[in-house]
């Protein structure tokens, strides 16, 4: 059986995991009064204003003026040259958006260099585990935050949902490189063509009458909305990897989050915003993530969606799980609950099979578990579980498919029309 490599693992599991980063998704609004103290931030203090209410405002008056100007073709086609965080920004930019990027790309004040080395070595350790989290505990997950589910849809990208994984799966691909920050790497350059993709949402999306039929807010991805989506990354993330029992010393943990809090400040959001801990984390996700999960029509269509691109990409090693055991996980992952949102349907012999022997898998890889130690079903399934592990949820990239261009959408979904 073809193993991928460790490129297509990561840029798999981000694909999924990053769709709400870079979909131009808004995430639902909690229905709770936002009581989370800036004391617990990054920054250490703050206005405390409900970030329901901020957005990002110079990015947004500068794409919309490009936008409604009819500049943005030619401002993305110069962008597709700049791929490096150190590379020097393409000529003939219009001024105005140099200048903002040149303040965009720059790493916050806070930056411990130490630990964004200490999370290259624990995404080269974590790397298989990170896939399947980001893509079942993260990316299913997006499916039923109801914001982000009918801004996907209804925004360009979801007229072809490959086309979308493709580039949402840059995010996760990137943060896990060994240069991810560095002049040679390539995250700095994703965030801030997220910012930008961003800002073309937030003055498109609302002039979709389809979009403004479900909507319940006039304008998509406030800094509340990013939050949300980043804690069903890495707050998430985390969050099962503990349930799973891995074992993750205190530093490897750490250095994961900072590299998420950077990753948090470069795609706009503001400091105060960002939690300074884990313990922070799961509060500020406690209330802002956890209430607003829900079922919609467009979340079940674009589950559907994901479950069965894995059986239209020819040959490679998917074609050795399918749509049942991609669905088992994702209901042993998620659970039943928000399967059956999905609609899902149940799959006995795979369901078992997760409940069983998915843990005590973990714990043999992890050399804390004899394998003949363990059930049965693990024994007989081991080799099936480590290829899930290594292809994670869509292998739907390829290197023929590369560079990946994250650019300001000029519309919106066309087979759902403004007019």
């Amino acid at each position: 059986m073809e193993t991928p490599s460790r490129r297509n693992v990561l840029m798999t599991g981000g694909a999924l995991g990053a769709l709400g980063a870079l979909s131009a998704a808004a995430p639902a609004q909690a229905s709770a009064l936002w009581t989370w103290s800036p004391k617990g931030s990054v920054a250490g203090a703050g206005a405390g204003a409900d970030p329901k209410g901020v957005w990002d405002p110079e990015v947004d008056q500068l794409v919309a003026s490009l936008l409604d100007g009819g500049g943005v073709p030619a401002v993305n086609e110069k962008l597709r040259a700049w791929r490096t965080n150190g590379q020097t920004l393409p000529s003939g930019l219009p001024a105005e958006l140099r200048n903002w990027i040149e303040q965009a790309r720059q790493m916050p004040s806070w930056t411990d260099q130490g630990k964004l080395d200490a999370a290259v070595d624990f995404n080269e350790r974590r790397g298989l585990y990170l896939g399947v989290t980001y893509g079942f505990a993260s990316g299913m997950m997006s499916t039923v935050i109801p914001r982000e589910a009918r801004a996907v849809y209804y925004s360009k990208g979801g007229a072809d949902m490959r086309d979308r994984i493709t580039k949402t799966a840059k995010l996760g691909y990137d943060i896990g490189t060994a240069n991810a920050f560095k002049p040679n790497g390539e995250m700095i350059v994703t965030c801030v063509k997220t910012r930008l993709a961003h800002a073309g949402v937030r003055h498109l999306l609302p002039q979709s009458p389809h979009w403004q039929k479900v909507a319940d807010e006039e304008k998509p991805i406030s800094q509340a909305d990013i939050m949300v989506t980043w804690h069903s990354l890495p707050t998430t993330v985390m969050q099962n990897l503990v349930k799973w029992k891995i074992p993750i010393p205190a530093d490897d943990s750490a250095a994961f989050l900072h590299s998420w809090q950077v990753t948090a400040h470069l795609l706009g959001v503001l400091d105060e915003y960002i939690p300074n801990s884990w313990d922070e984390a799961n509060a500020q996700a406690r209330q802002v993530l956890d209430p607003i999960l829900a079922p919609t029509p467009e979340g079940i269509k674009l589950a559907d969606m994901l479950l069965n691109l894995a059986t239209i990409v020819p040959g490679g090693p998917l074609k050795y799980v399918t749509k049942p055991i991609l669905g088992a996980l994702t209901r042993y992952v998620l659970g039943d609950e928000i399967a059956e949102w999905l609609h899902i349907r149940r799959y006995p012999f795979w369901d078992t099979v997760f409940e069983v022997a998915w843990e005590p898998f973990i714990r043999v890889r992890e050399g804390l578990l004899e394998l003949e130690d363990g059930p049965g079903l693990l024994q007989q399934f081991y080799w099936l579980f480590d290829e899930i592990l290594r292809v994670a949820a869509l292998l739907v990239l390829s290197g023929g498919n590369l560079p990946i261009s994250i650019e300001i959408p000029t519309g919106n979904n066309p087979d759902y029309p403004d007019d």
